[in-house]
């Protein structure tokens, strides 16, 4: 399996499994690209190799969430897009039980007085020192990409 497996649940790529929760995962990688205006594709950031969920949780780990938003996305308020990278990190969380319900997204999006619970290490998630060790072992060099591209990284786990 791809690490950067795009929309697809891991439980779901890797052993078959489906549940409601499937979706739930689809819906925050989706709305993680929406607010980043980026694809969820592995790309190179130096020596690192990343994808759009890795980012997003390294980034809220590193306090600066804010850096995924599009800069063109002038028409709403800088709270309303963290509020949306929160609640996508709540949808791709590693374990399924973790994520919330359809019908609690749509209230965590539309109550702003609602506390969110805080989000613990996504779905997927490597250290991005290891991916990029996997990639160097595929025959990708630090120079192959060095910004974030569109291009898909043929990266497998084990």
């Amino acid at each position: 399996m791809s690490i950067c497996s795009g929309y697809m649940a891991p439980e779901y790529a890797m052993h078959g499994q489906f549940s409601v929760k499937s979706d739930v995962y689809s819906f925050g990688v989706l709305v993680l690209e929406i607010v980043s205006g980026q694809k969820n594709n592995c790309f190179r950031i130096g020596e690192n190799v990343e994808d759009l969920v890795t980012s997003a949780w390294r980034n809220w780990r590193e306090g600066t969430a804010s850096n995924l938003i599009d800069s063109t996305l002038n028409s709403g308020s800088r709270n309303e897009m963290m509020r949306c990278v929160h609640v996508a990190l709540l949808c791709v969380q590693e374990n399924v039980a973790d994520r919330p319900t359809m019908a609690s997204v749509a209230l965590m999006l539309t109550s702003s007085s609602l506390t969110l619970p805080v989000p613990s290490q996504p779905a997927n998630y490597m250290n991005s020192r290891a991916l990029s060790d996997i990639s160097s072992s595929l025959g990708y060099s630090s120079q192959d990409t060095h910004s974030k591209s569109t291009e898909n990284l043929p990266l497998r786990n084990g």
